[in-house]
């Protein structure tokens, strides 16, 4: 079984992490900065050093990117499963004994558990593509180690967690960036720009459909292979027997793991949502919703869902998955819509799409590339795109929306002192207790 954490993320300390290390494969051993910067590479003491946890297939994209960008070094990877640590270091260091012409490169050290990471002297940030249920627990454990973070949606998997993400940055002058890379995008920014300027007219309702869920079977028992350090990949949530599924893409469609695609797939669109109309995240809400869920199986996340959301200005958000409506995010106001998704924008008027903002209208955040964002930020100390208070509130409303397809009422939402109007007993679902010894991070 692997070692328990600290008592809290709080007593992350690195030296202290560093001696007795499990599971560490290698000791980072850096190229000269002069060898390194002669290939196009900044210089070994100005690049950014990373630190990954969680090196599936979202790990392994990010990864892809890292290692091309020449102002980053990876340093140290960590995943419970043994074989993706080696098969990812060894992906590292051949890229870079290759930018530097070298036949072996021995930087980029491996480990099974992430307090490995976390306590590196050598790691500026860390970058979290683990599963959900881990993500407040590693975000703030970095934070406390002093490190920036960037992490993939959803930001957490509880709305309680979100505030102890939100608060650590505050209290620490941390960077962080969420993983919802559509703020980075031109056609999403153009149609959030086109609905705050009023070139829709008045926006009373917005559109919101995302992939739905999906069913799983019932798996066949079997004893953890010994490939997994399956007691770190369990960490804080509740304990069950290890199974063929679980430990894989499809932790996305279960409970203890995730709140399903309804936020895990869905907080992209609806902090579009947020985004173009405001309201959506700060003003009181007044949400209602139904929900499908899979009759037998491993999956307990719903497979289909309709969830309404009605600000105090009166703004309607109705999401749902596709079954019920196109995917994307549209925005429609009483003079024209605008829809939008990946890859495609399209509005009525047609005209829209040509619209140029003028100098006094209000010009949203500019990136063009999210990783970049993030990495600009770290070296400048400003507020990344998709920073953990924006990131918290959008998450929130996926939140009420499971809130009140669980309790079958209609719920009421104070974003000012996030609490729920009325209804202490909906209220508690807002947070779980974790598995011992982990404990919830504050």
């Amino acid at each position: 079984m692997a070692r328990p954490p600290a008592s809290t993320p709080g007593s992350f300390h690195r030296r202290r992490f560093l001696a007795g290390a499990v599971g560490a494969v290698a000791v980072p051993t850096l190229i000269p900065a002069s060898v390194l910067g002669a290939e196009g590479r900044e210089p070994a003491n100005s690049r950014i050093r990373v630190g990954m946890i969680g090196m599936g297939g979202q790990g392994q994209y990010h990864l892809g990117h890292l290692l091309g960008n020449p102002s980053v070094q990876v340093v140290a990877v960590c995943d419970p499963y043994r074989s993706k640590i080696d098969a990812t270091r060894k992906r590292a260091e051949a890229r870079y004994a290759a930018d530097v012409g070298k036949g072996g490169y021995t930087g980029c050290a491996g480990t099974t558990d992430f307090r490995d990471v976390v306590a590196r002297d050598d790691v500026d940030a860390v970058w979290i593509a683990s599963p959900e249920f881990w993500h407040a627990l590693l975000s703030v454990g970095a934070m406390k180690a002093g490190k920036d973070v960037y992490c993939e949606k959803a930001m957490t998997l509880t709305h309680a967690e979100g505030r102890a993400v939100v608060e650590t940055v505050r209290r620490l002058g941390r960077v962080f960036q969420l993983g919802t890379q559509q703020r980075s995008d031109r056609n999403f920014r153009h149609a959030c720009e086109l609905a705050r300027n009023g070139y829709l007219g008045k926006v009373h309702t917005v559109h919101v459909s995302v992939p739905g869920g999906r069913a799983l079977p019932v798996p066949k028992p079997a004893p953890p292979p010994a490939d997994i350090d399956y007691e770190m990949w369990l960490g804080p949530a509740p304990w069950s027997p290890w199974n063929d599924q679980k430990c894989s893409f499809n932790w996305y469609f279960m409970f203890d793991y995730c709140i399903g695609w309804i936020g895990s797939w869905g907080v992209h669109h609806i902090d579009i949502a947020a985004w173009g109309c405001p309201s959506l995240a700060r003003k009181t809400l007044r949400v209602a919703g139904t929900g499908e869920f899979p009759a037998e199986g491993m999956a307990d996340t719903s497979v289909n869902w309709q969830v309404e959301a009605v600000s105090h200005d009166g703004v309607r958000l109705l999401y749902t998955d596709e079954k019920y409506r196109e995917h994307g995010v549209r925005f429609i106001g009483d003079q024209g819509w605008v829809h939008v998704v990946r890859g495609g924008i399209r509005a009525e008027p047609a005209s829209l799409l040509g619209v140029r903002l003028k100098p006094g209208e209000e010009h949203l955040y500019v990136s063009g590339n999210h990783y970049q964002n993030f990495l600009d930020c770290v070296r400048s100390r400003a507020l990344t795109i998709a920073p953990a208070e924006v990131a918290h509130r959008s998450a929130s409303v996926g939140h009420l929306g499971v809130l009140a397809i669980q309790t079958g009422r209609k719920i009421k939402w104070d974003p000012a002192t996030e609490t729920l109007i009325g209804d202490s007993a909906a209220e508690r679902l807002l947070s779980r207790a974790y598995r011992k010894p982990y404990q919830v991070p504050a």
